[in-house]
């Protein structure tokens, strides 16, 4: 019968922005940004099959593409086409990470498959020699080469791990109001004026370095306003789900990202959960989860290669509508 086909199965993490400063244009066209992300435990799974020649896609999800436009193939391609190899490979992806949210799933998934591959095709290049190729993908994919609590600056592609790792437990709200990423940015830009003199990140950062505690304090997402005018309708769900997380406790509440999720930190889980349970009651999609330190994210994406588990049927997901698992060549999605 020959030796038994080799699969890899990774969790795939999504992240929060905890604070989001957008410094100006810069002349590649792009975002001056300075921001903090950090992983949580809300996850899709990816596994990666050998495919004797092809690169093929498949999901769960009837709003995410499974053709080369999915950030998933083309990280595959890309890598295929870096390393020189003719190796093939099937990427299943099982979607938990609501899409279109500001929560990175498609970025995610982009980087696992990167770092997957590299092992599954033993080209050994590690996270130094594959963050170029994560760069040409998108500016948030290689912030999930590292994981955890970490500084992004640039266009958010420059990736810093902090000493201190935020451990703190997470409620993420996901209205269904799917927000365009290049809209938000059009209306940001119509307001925008340089910024250079922004320092909460900054002050973030040295608080981490320095011990101090209250280190939410200041931090917002520049994004967020834009967000807001964007869509009217989110502003008044926004107000809502900001009053119930705060109300519970939330130590900080912010806009993921360019939206359309919310997310709010919390010291304790009894405090998360309450939360989580008055959301639900007033109708919103809650998920509680927590946060999720640099050597945890490292050693969850070390899982062994296993032999192939006999499949089942599958629900297919309703988490969102089309994200960034699109393209992102032009790759403003934060």
């Amino acid at each position: 019968m020959g030796r038994a086909v080799k699969v890899l199965r990774l969790p795939s993490f999504a992240k929060v922005n905890l604070g989001l400063e957008v410094l100006g244009t810069r002349a590649d066209g792009y975002h001056e940004l300075r921001t903090i992300f950090q992983t949580i435990t809300l996850h899709d799974d990816v596994e990666l099959r050998p495919h004797a020649a092809a690169i093929e896609v498949r999901c769960d999800h009837p709003g995410v593409p499974t053709d080369h436009t999915n950030l998933a193939h083309r990280a595959a391609e890309e890598l295929r086409r870096f390393a020189g190899v003719a190796k093939g490979v099937t990427i299943t992806i099982t979607k938990r990470i609501p899409v279109a949210g500001g929560l990175g799933g498609g970025s995610s998934n982009a980087a696992v498959v990167l770092v997957g591959l590299d092992r599954l095709w033993g080209l050994g290049l590690g996270p130094a020699r594959l963050h170029p190729l994560a760069r040409r993908l998108g500016a948030d994919v290689p912030y999930f080469l590292v994981g955890g609590t970490a500084l992004g600056l640039g266009r958010g592609d420059e990736v810093y791990p902090l000493l201190r790792q935020v451990q703190a437990h997470v409620v993420v709200v996901v209205p269904d109001r799917p927000l365009s990423t290049a809209a938000v940015f059009r209306r940001l830009d119509r307001g925008l004026t340089p910024r250079e003199n922004a320092n909460n990140i900054f002050r973030f950062v040295s608080s981490q370095l320095d011990g101090q505690g209250d280190a939410f304090r200041g931090l917002s997402n520049d994004l967020e306003w834009a967000a807001l005018e964007e869509d009217p309708g989110l502003e008044v769900q926004g107000r809502d789900i900001r009053g119930i997380l705060i109300r519970e406790g939330a130590l900080f509440v912010s806009l993921s990202g360019s939206g359309a999720a919310f997310f709010g930190v919390f010291a304790d889980a009894g405090g998360a959960q309450s939360a989580r349970s008055a959301l639900v009651a007033r109708g919103f999609r809650a998920v509680r989860g927590r946060t999720l330190s640099l050597d945890r994210y490292r050693r969850m994406l070390s899982q062994p290669l296993s032999a192939p588990k006999r499949r089942r049927g599958t629900n297919p997901g309703r988490s969102g509508h089309h994200g960034d698992h699109g393209r992102q060549g032009h790759s403003r999605r934060r």
